[in-house]
């Protein structure tokens, strides 16, 4: 899930990187998931990670790790960005849930 394992043709990239600079694009994702995500030609695995909210495939699929954090801002929102914020707990839950379970 590092760097060298991101996969620059993966369309969650570019669904990421364009959807987190465009207000409209937001918008349409905030109210229309489904119509959002047909928009980029997602494989069936990344839609199916995107539907479930799963951070952890998206990282294991090849979005970069910068962006993985993103996901959670584009689910809960940017707002008051701090380790107790919706986004960053979101996050954490997501990622860390399988590695504390090994524990």
């Amino acid at each position: 899930m590092g760097i060298m394992a991101v996969d620059k043709t993966l369309a969650s990239n570019r669904l990421i990187f364009e959807v987190r600079r465009d207000a409209a694009k937001y918008q349409r994702f905030r109210g229309d998931l489904e119509g959002t995500l047909a928009e980029y030609g997602l494989t069936q695995a990344e839609l199916q990670a995107w539907r479930e909210r799963d951070i952890r495939t998206l990282a294991q699929l090849g979005v970069h790790p910068y962006f993985l954090p993103q996901v959670s801002r584009l689910f809960e929102g940017a707002a008051r960005n701090h380790n107790q914020s919706r986004a960053a707990q979101f996050y954490a839950q997501r990622m860390l849930a399988e590695e504390k379970s090994r524990g």
